[in-house]
């Protein structure tokens, strides 16, 4: 956020607002939606699109008043505290939610699978269950691992240069060296959008090459759960950052106060550290 820092003790409070009230009915028909459709009623996609329509409404009115009131120097240092709680308690439940499935995870490689292989023929999951990783599935054929040193790889080094892009792009704005920042700015966003490219390959190609789906047995299962979360955390920050480098062209933030900036990046970064336990985890181990 914009605006000189004081030591003023009165916080800002904006006026009463409808969007978290929009908000949260958006997120309703969004959610039932979904659900809906997924339990394979085709009604639902309809409640899905009503509830993104004012969904997407709501997200840039309200960032666009928040970022009108920052301009305004009405942000200052206990708001700016504030918004450094939030995004850190923002990033913590992040952490928990990925946390969550890497353990969904390591525990089905370590004891849900060999322990089921350990039952009798009879009461295997289907015929010829065995224990083994990557797990077939009900129709019996082999499931492929996605080779690590191929795409993988090359998503790994493209997320990590973004990382160093954006580092760089925070450090020209300290030093007021606007074209600078927005080269690192744009480099970041750059490197995101390739990263999603070659991931949607990816997924093209173990849908249909290697076979591998969602019904391919619990492997296919947590590889598109994991990678399909990380990828639209990617598609997240992306839209972030591509906001962040517009409201650069615009000559907001200054050296000493701009957390929006600094927000986006530790976001980034957040993401970053994700994949590289996505890769080691999920692809390569």
């Amino acid at each position: 956020m914009t605006g000189p820092v004081t030591t003023r003790r009165r916080y800002f409070v904006p006026q009463p607002s409808p969007y978290p009230a929009l908000l949260s009915f958006s997120l309703l028909l969004f959610a039932m939606g979904f659900g809906l459709r997924v339990n394979g009623i085709l009604a639902g996609q309809w409640f899905a699109a009503a509830g993104a329509v004012p969904l997407v409404y709501v997200l840039v009115n309200w960032f666009g008043r928040v970022i009108a009131e920052s301009e305004a120097g009405l942000h200052h240092r206990w708001e700016d505290r504030s918004f450094r709680l939030a995004m850190i308690w923002f990033i913590v439940s992040e952490v928990v939610l990925f946390a969550t499935f890497f353990g969904v995870l390591f525990y089905e490689r370590a004891i849900s699978v060999p322990w089921l292989a350990s039952f009798d023929p009879r009461f295997t999951p289907w015929p010829g269950f065995a224990d083994g990783w990557p797990t077939a599935g009900p129709s019996g054929k082999a499931v492929v691992a996605i080779d690590p040193w191929g795409i993988p790889a090359i998503n790994t080094v493209l997320l990590l240069s973004s990382g160093g892009t954006v580092t760089w792009a925070h450090w020209n704005l300290r030093q007021d060296r606007r074209p600078q920042l927005i080269a690192g700015l744009g480099l970041t966003v750059a490197l995101g959008l390739v990263f999603l490219a070659l991931q949607g390959y990816e997924f093209h190609h173990a849908y249909s090459t290697l076979g591998l789906t969602l019904g391919s047995g619990v492997y296919g299962a947590t590889f598109f759960l994991l990678t399909g979360l990380h990828g639209f955390h990617v598609t997240l920050g992306i839209v972030i950052l591509s906001v962040i480098l517009a409201r650069c062209l615009r000559g907001h933030f200054t050296p000493d106060h701009h957390f929006a900036f600094e927000a986006a990046g530790w976001y980034w970064h957040f993401v970053d550290f994700v994949w590289l336990m996505l890769f080691v985890f999920v692809y390569w181990l």
